[in-house]
């Protein structure tokens, strides 16, 4: 039998129209430890100057006031290593998430601002990267006196299908500049039912696909030159011109790019990072060993490449400035019936030690510790850096992608390692 209430309850209903003013703060969304502030300590003690130079609005004249861009390096370096590597996702997380609002500490951050910052400072990212990486050669906690080096290859911002032959990329061209035309007799006109905005949107797209296909063009030459099937013709993508097609890990081919690493074996910093759209790693020994000493002043005493890597011409060079290759000898087979761990009548000296050196139970020790340096490098950057496929497009722009990665799991390493 149910009961029968002589008078309504009383009850706290939900009211989600009502205005609540509380006490927030920000620098409690996230603990002491937290690795948020860590990064934010460490750019602190860095010279950020560069990132500045670009900012037109200064006090006391005209102009909005400009977004800290130490802000927007800590909010990419926080995301990479949180494994975020898109700038849509990044303004989703400064609203949702309580370390990107910690970073942003009430300022306003959108998509694009972030998009345009992560390519629009490369020389002062790059000398960022290498600021880190002289405070931790200065204090003796990278030596540099071996490297581990390793290309690895990763998935363009282009589809399989937007690569085209000469005669196509030409009618493309002559379609994209016919449209162009189109748009700029419109616009002395204007359509009512458009928009300035969208009007003008449209004439950028026609104006970077006509840039982006006379590029193409120009890349066919090269291309063309490395071509080695005289059935097929070559092709270039007409959304990325100087991605490659490329043998991938999985053994199918897509267009990549490969990116190019050089690290320290004992403390596993990043100490190189490069950038190249040649399939092969035949001739990235000597670029990255200049890249190397570029940044650190010196370069190691010990290379350890592999089979990828190694030619005898490179092998000799690096020699003669101090450099020991220790890479895969060419194995015995029926054409090939010379020890390959002994010296041979015709090699030089560089290559008699090489030999030897590769041949012996302390080299091919010494050589274990590529892949487990390299390897999981690697591993660690496209699973958690955000590497695992390029959002950009062109050499320069992956380059500086790259550099985010590369100085995030390097800034992660020195902090999780007490170093910084």
């Amino acid at each position: 039998m149910m009961a029968v209430m002589e008078e309504a309850p009383r009850l706290r209903l939900a009211d989600r129209q009502q205005l609540r003013l509380e006490p927030f703060d920000v620098d409690s969304l996230i603990g002491p430890e937290h690795p948020a502030r860590a990064i934010w300590r460490v750019l602190e003690r860095m010279d950020l100057s560069r990132f500045y130079l670009p900012i037109k609005a200064v006090e006391g004249g005209p102009g909005q006031d400009a977004t800290d861009p130490k802000i927007l390096i800590a909010l990419w370096l926080y995301a990479l290593s949180d494994g975020v590597g898109s700038a849509r996702e990044i303004a989703r997380l400064s609203q949702a998430h309580s370390a990107y609002p910690w970073i942003c500490g009430g300022v306003s951050v959108n998509y694009h601002l972030i998009s345009d910052f992560r390519t629009g400072h490369g020389e002062a990212l790059d000398e960022l990267f290498t600021q880190v990486l002289a405070v931790l050669l200065h204090k003796g906690l990278v030596s540099l006196n071996r490297v581990a080096q390793d290309g690895t290859r990763v998935r363009a911002s282009a589809g399989a299908s937007s690569f085209r032959r000469e005669r196509t990329l030409r009618r493309c061209l002559s379609e994209a500049q016919a449209q162009l035309q189109a748009l700029k007799a419109e616009a002395e006109q204007p359509d009512p039912q458009r928009s300035a905005r969208a009007q003008a949107a449209r004439q950028r797209a026609a104006t970077e696909r006509e840039a982006r296909l006379e590029q193409a063009l120009a890349e066919l030459p090269t291309v063309a030159a490395h071509h080695k099937n005289p059935k097929t013709e070559p092709r270039v993508s007409t959304t990325d011109p100087e991605a490659r097609v490329m043998k991938m890990a999985d053994g199918g081919f897509r267009p990549a790019y490969n990116l190019q690493l050089s690290t320290d074996t004992e403390s596993r910093i990043i100490a190189g990072v490069g950038n190249t759209n040649a399939g092969t790693d035949t001739e990235q020994l000597e670029p990255m060993l200049e890249e190397l000493r570029r940044r650190a002043g010196k370069l190691p005493g010990q290379a350890l490449v592999d089979g990828g890597f190694a030619n005898f011409e490179s092998i000799e060079r690096v020699a003669a400035q101090g450099v020991e290759v220790f890479a895969p000898l060419r194995k015995k087979n029926r054409t090939y019936k010379l020890d390959p761990a002994q010296p041979h009548p015709h090699d030089s000296p560089a290559i008699a030690d090489y030999r030897e050196r590769m041949g012996s139970t302390e080299g091919k020790a010494t050589y274990k510790q590529r892949a487990a340096t390299a390897e999981t490098v690697n591993a660690d950057l496209k699973t958690w850096r955000g590497l695992d496929r390029l959002l950009v497009r062109g050499t320069s722009k992956v380059l500086i992608v790259a550099l985010w990665s590369a100085l995030a799991y390097n800034l992660m390493r020195a902090i999780t390692m007490s170093w910084l």
